[in-house]
């Protein structure tokens, strides 16, 4: 009998060789394994634009929370008037009596016209300022629009008619007018027409009045999202099971709407920075000597066709701040979206 050739038996020891080795199981496991947040995160590293916006926006946080200790460092604060002290430092006509604004080694952005406080500092102050106003308000709209929304949208009938129909009329405000109109009428709840009105109380009146009428389109939003969700299985599911709505809302349905309240907030921070500037510089906000942002884009206003410099920087910080938070929320936007190809 002939014996087998080793020709006849090399075949199957290739066969075994390739089912043992293949390594297409083992890749498919390690992507699918990653977790939505580590494919957002890879999704947003990816994105130059995303990375140099958030490094901006970290130096603007980071400049606002260490002002006091620049400061301190620096050697100067920002509500000395330097020029009563050193009249040389203005012209006849009050106004820095060296180039560009009066800027040198000893004063770096120069020093303010007529008062001559020292705008660097003037400005780290008033980016503390302002930042920590547009923080608090975004916290507290998120959490006015999530718990409202949820609610509304959780509840259903006549909670959900009456709660749609307060946004529709917050919606249809202008609210720069109604900003301007209620300011007043919150501080003379507190203080008397005659009397001063303190810093604390015109930050907290700000932050209440930007919160009061920014929480609606959050507040949409999640209403939108929560009606399509209790409708789902998993929700169904937690209902056959005995689950508290507390239970229901905190473990099935917040967990999937923190993607619209991420991009939302990104998107009001920015928009309550200028808000806040707008109305210090018509007089309603924070006023001087507090150091904010609208405060000396107003005084620079009315200095700049001699002398734009007490102007220039904080009009640039701003509107730096703005351009690069508004690209950031565009670059989360997109990361936290499966569909996105960018």
């Amino acid at each position: 009998m002939t014996p087998p050739t080793p020709s006849a038996a090399a075949p199957l020891e290739v066969t075994d060789e390739s089912v043992v080795k293949s390594p297409t199981p083992t890749t498919n496991q390690g992507s699918e394994s990653r977790s939505p947040g580590r494919l957002a995160w890879k999704r947003f590293k990816r994105d130059r634009a995303g990375v140099i916006s958030a490094c901006i926006v970290l130096f603007f946080f980071v400049i606002a929370l260490a002002a006091p200790l620049i400061a301190k460092l620096y050697g100067k604060d920002p509500y000395t008037t330097y020029a009563s002290q050193r009249p040389e430092l203005l012209d006849a006509f009050s106004y820095p009596a060296g180039p560009n604004g009066g800027m040198s080694s000893e004063f770096w952005f120069g020093i303010e016209p007529q008062l001559g406080r020292d705008v660097f500092t003037f400005l780290l102050y008033g980016i503390r300022t302002s930042l920590g106003i547009a923080v608090a308000a975004t916290l507290l709209t998120a959490l006015l629009g999530i718990v409202i929304g949820i609610t509304a949208g959780y509840l259903g009938g006549k909670t959900d008619y009456f709660v749609g129909r307060v946004i529709d009329i917050l919606l249809s405000f202008p609210s720069t007018l109604f900003f301007i109109a209620f300011m007043p009428v919150i501080y003379g709840l507190f203080v008397a027409p005659d009397e001063n009105i303190p810093t604390w109380l015109r930050a907290i009146s700000l932050i209440i009045v930007l919160a009061g009428f920014g929480w609606a389109s959050l507040a949409r939003l999640l209403r939108g999202q929560v009606l399509g969700l209790r409708e789902r299985e998993f929700v169904e599911a937690a209902k056959v099971t005995g689950a508290s709505p507390r239970r229901i809302v905190f473990k099935e349905l917040l967990p999937n709407l923190w993607t619209p309240i991420i991009i939302q907030s990104t998107l009001m921070l920015p928009a309550f920075v200028t808000a806040e500037a707008g109305l210090a510089f018509l007089g309603v906000g924070m006023i001087d000597p507090t150091p904010d942002w609208g405060v000396m884009i107003q005084r620079g206003a009315q200095f700049y066709t001699e002398d734009i410099t007490f102007m220039l920087f904080p009009g640039l910080s701003m509107v730096l701040f703005v351009l690069a938070f508004n690209l950031l929320g565009d670059s989360v936007r997109d990361a936290l979206d499966p569909k996105s190809k960018r």
